[in-house]
């Protein structure tokens, strides 16, 4: 009986010792879309009153654990039975992921002009639909970025048990959450942080002088995060159609790659942004 037992944590501890290590690699993997992931994420994150910061991101980041609770089942299914889903699912998240991307370029560039009418209308609106639309949007993005985490994640242990498989995902995926939204959670209280050190040193000395920097650098780090944000997002969709397309993973072999997937994550958010313009004005023809 004893010995049973000792043979079976013996077995445990070997199992997370795998894990451990698979984790490891699938955690180095997955680092670049993890830096996408948290830029994106982080400008989505924003431009909420002080008080709702927090309960914003909290909800976002459930909704993420959400997303990660059905895709890692679902991918690890896929994988098994039916796998050339999983690749159709990467390309349709990347044309979502360009589309957004260009359209934030294209809404800057030729309805910048519009913003004072933009935020007097948004005044005018209710402040918690407002809210349950930008939550919505960030959670549906995470939702598109979470798939390719998983994915890569679940490439790094093919050749692994499915037990191993099943364990090492399921660690990089709640890591990847706690991980980018608890950064992201500092990043939007920074202010916060600098008026308590400058309240508690009197407005006075090193500290003080701290917590100014922090409470000034917040809007600038929000400013390069949105336009990080947005070039991720269509760098992210690029990379998904240069490695799961295998034309234009071929198309120009000779330039760098980061050049070869911002030009297809733009073109691709080009031709959504057209088709969906397209048939927003057919719609509004038969109103």
């Amino acid at each position: 009986m004893a010995s049973g037992f000792f043979a079976i944590l013996d077995d445990i501890t070997t199992l997370m010792d795998d894990v451990a290590v698979t984790a490891k690699i699938a955690a180095k993997k997955t680092a670049g879309i993890l830096g996408d992931d948290l830029a994106v994420n982080a400008e989505k994150s924003t431009g909420f009153v002080s008080s709702r910061e927090l309960p914003v991101l909290w909800a976002i980041t459930k909704g993420s654990l959400l997303n990660k609770l059905i895709i890692v089942p679902v991918a690890l299914l896929l994988n098994a039975f039916f796998p050339v889903a999983i690749k159709a699912a990467l390309v349709l998240g990347g044309f979502y992921l360009a589309y957004e991307g260009v359209e934030k370029i294209i809404e800057y560039f030729f309805h910048h002009s519009n913003a004072a009418g933009e935020v007097e209308t948004e005044g005018q609106e209710d402040d918690l639909n407002a809210e349950k639309a930008k939550v919505k949007s960030a959670v549906t993005t995470d939702f598109i970025l979470s798939i390719e985490i998983v994915i890569i994640a679940l490439g790094t242990v093919l050749e692994e048990s499915v037990v191993i498989q099943t364990v090492t995902v399921s660690v990089v995926a709640i890591l990847a959450t706690i991980g980018v939204y608890g950064i992201v959670a500092l990043i939007v209280r920074m202010d916060d942080a600098g008026f308590k050190l400058i309240k508690r040193s009197g407005d006075k000395g090193f500290v003080s002088t701290v917590g100014h920097l922090m409470v000034k650098s917040l809007p600038v780090i929000i400013r390069i995060l949105a336009v990080v944000g947005t070039f991720a997002l269509i760098l992210v969709s690029g990379g998904i159609f240069v490695h799961n397309i295998e034309y234009i993973h071929h198309l120009f072999p000779n330039i760098a790659a980061i050049f070869t997937e911002f030009a297809a994550g733009l073109i691709a958010g080009l031709i959504v942004v057209a088709l969906v313009t397209i048939f927003k004005k057919v719609i509004s023809i038969f109103k």
